[in-house]
């Protein structure tokens, strides 16, 4: 029997991001350039509403605050001019990572290049209109062995 190389396989995961921005139409003009899909857009009464993107593998979800999201127990603590997403990098696995970067490079407000990391996988940097700080990078499994995931 083959064994297959389960290492570039991305680990099973059940975690969603669930982004807060303050317009939907740069949000969507950012990521649908990117090569995101709209899998899902409501806009309930009172409320500007959720958005679901997808590029490949990868799901992101988008809250569109209104002023209630200023005063949300968590979010309240801190000035309405805090960068929204510091400290925090969402890594973006997408199959072909040289040529997924030769397709978006002038579009993307890339802040670091394609390049190979000391680990071993190659990636580049960007920065969304709202200042959420995206990885770019080639398939991989973080845990090392698919097995592993339960």
């Amino acid at each position: 029997m083959k064994k297959t190389d389960n290492s570039k396989k991305p680990a099973k995961n059940t975690v969603l991001l669930e982004l807060h921005v303050p317009d939907f139409e740069k949000t969507k003009e950012y990521y649908l350039k990117l090569g995101f899909k709209v899998i899902w857009e409501r806009r309930p009464e009172g409320f500007k509403g959720y958005l679901i993107l997808k590029l490949e593998g990868n799901i992101l979800c988008f809250w569109c605050g209104n002023e209630k999201v200023y005063e949300h127990p968590i979010f309240k603590k801190y000035p309405r001019t805090t960068q929204r997403g510091y400290g925090v990098e969402i890594v973006i696995m997408v199959e072909d990572i040289e040529r997924y970067y030769k397709e978006v490079k002038g579009i993307a407000n890339v802040v670091e290049p394609l390049q190979l990391r000391p680990w071993g996988l190659k990636d580049f940097r960007t920065e969304d209109p709202f200042g959420y700080y995206l990885r770019f990078t080639s398939h991989h499994n973080i845990l090392g062995d698919e097995n592993a995931v339960k």
